[in-house]
């Protein structure tokens, strides 16, 4: 393995744990931070018009992911 992979995956790792760390303290009592659901429903509630836009974004930044980590 080379070193540029082995950072790229120490990155994506780093960015996995902060994300449940990020997860875990949004969810104690009383917390000010969102969870990702919230952001999520956020997100997917906004609408240009009579455009989903929101719902199209989310389903594109899916469509990315799964293209690029699960289509091989």
């Amino acid at each position: 393995m080379s070193a540029t992979r082995a950072a790229v995956i120490g990155g994506f790792v780093v960015a996995l744990a902060l994300f449940g760390l990020l997860e875990v303290l949004a969810r104690r009592p009383g917390s000010r931070i969102p969870t990702f659901g919230d952001v999520c429903a956020y997100v997917m509630q906004y609408e240009v018009g009579r455009v989903p836009v929101g719902r199209i974004g989310v389903f594109g930044f899916w469509w990315w992911v799964g293209w690029h980590f699960f289509a091989r």
